[in-house]
């Protein structure tokens, strides 16, 4: 079993990679917990598959779980969807001594995690990640969101998980298009930090990257993204100059997302593509060299992100991206890479060159799309 630990000023946070750890969540919990009563958040995907499991290793040590299972997808990542997970936990009678368990992917994990840092001023939770995108990103380092019309993660907090599972096992029902997606997030970490973790994705073939879901050396890609981001969040936990470069990709994706009302985009498709633009703004800003740019290109239209719909407009995405809660007063942020295993953040980049690499996506066929 492998062990990460993040120390940040909340708490230690430890992360342990392992397949068939799912079963021994309760085993993994009573090493610092004592049995309690556990909200148990799922959707109904990860219920049909992983939910009994999850559930049966809790009974077994003697916790009390209680099982909140929600619709998926971003439309229920919203105050009214953690207002009622509330109600349900107050109902049920948890407390500060009880935890909440994350079981699912990046919008549960989110949904979750803004919950248990403000229910009763924090309880401790515990996020079991099922899909790709949550192993590498959204389950560590402790961002916890909802959603608002006008943005996305708009409404959230810091907050360090208590424990963090990750079975690689529960990727093998991961169907091939969210996994592709949570590639893209972990791809995201060889281009702005890493050269050599950047080069062992490259080295792979369209085909063999989705094959990486039944590849043994899955389970080394996984730590070695918990490691890479774990050292920034040590760094700096609340995002206040480092960890910023963890945004690369997301001011656009962001955007393309909340442009679509969030029922376009997988988000890490969003991120391929925001990926995509800010390499092109990068190129026009004469601030990478074209041949790296071009190998990040390439590597990234590996994953297939998806044309626009028909119906989005420059407008509706530069009006989302007036909504970013990264901006500074006016002033747009955009994290660049200016060669590969290195970003930086950018300021304020003339709007004739973000309109540019935005129609430059706009005018991509919607047929073009593969498979």
């Amino acid at each position: 079993m492998l062990k990460i630990e993040l120390a940040t000023t909340q708490n230690k946070s430890p992360v342990y990679l392992h397949p068939g750890i799912l079963k021994l969540t309760g085993q993994m919990l009573k090493r610092s917990f004592t049995p309690c009563p556990v909200l148990l958040v799922t959707d109904k995907n990860t219920w049909r598959y992983y939910g009994e499991i999850c559930k049966r290793s809790l009974l077994e040590e003697n916790y009390l779980p209680f099982v909140a299972v929600l619709e998926g997808g971003e439309k229920v990542k919203t105050l009214q969807s953690a207002y009622k997970l509330y109600g349900f936990a107050l109902r049920k009678g948890l407390d500060r001594k009880s935890l909440v368990v994350a079981l699912g992917g990046g919008v549960i994990g989110d949904l979750a995690g803004f919950v248990a840092s403000t229910y009763m001023r924090g309880i401790p939770l515990v996020q079991v990640p099922t899909t790709l995108l949550a192993m590498v990103d959204s389950s560590v380092g402790g961002k916890v969101a909802v959603n608002h019309p006008l943005g996305k993660n708009i409404i959230g907090s810091f907050y360090q998980p208590a424990r963090v599972l990750i079975d690689p096992g529960t990727l093998k029902t991961l169907p091939h298009r969210e996994f592709s997606a949570g590639l893209a997030e972990l791809i995201k970490y060889g281009i702005i930090m890493d050269r050599n973790f950047f080069l062992q994705f490259e080295r792979l073939s369209n085909n063999k990257l989705i094959k990486l879901k039944n590849d043994q050396r899955l389970l080394k890609f996984l730590a070695k993204a918990v490691l890479l981001k774990g050292k920034v969040v040590t760094l700096d936990e609340k995002e206040e100059g480092l960890r910023k470069i963890l945004n690369f990709g997301h001011t656009f994706a962001h955007a393309l997302e909340a442009a679509t009302s969030y029922t376009y985009y997988l988000h890490g498709e969003a991120v391929a593509l925001g990926m995509i633009a800010a390499t092109r703004l990068a190129t026009r800003l004469k601030m990478i060299e074209e041949e790296a740019a071009g190998r990040i290109l390439t590597l990234l239209s590996c994953l297939n992100p998806p044309p626009p719909p028909p119906d989005l407009t420059m407008g509706s995405v530069l009006d989302a991206l007036q909504a970013d809660k990264k901006k500074e007063g006016k002033e747009l942020i955009f994290i660049l890479p200016i060669t590969i295993g290195r970003a930086v953040t950018y300021m304020a980049p003339p709007v004739e060159d973000v309109t540019a690499v935005i129609n430059e996506y706009l005018s991509i066929p919607l047929k073009a799309r593969k498979g």
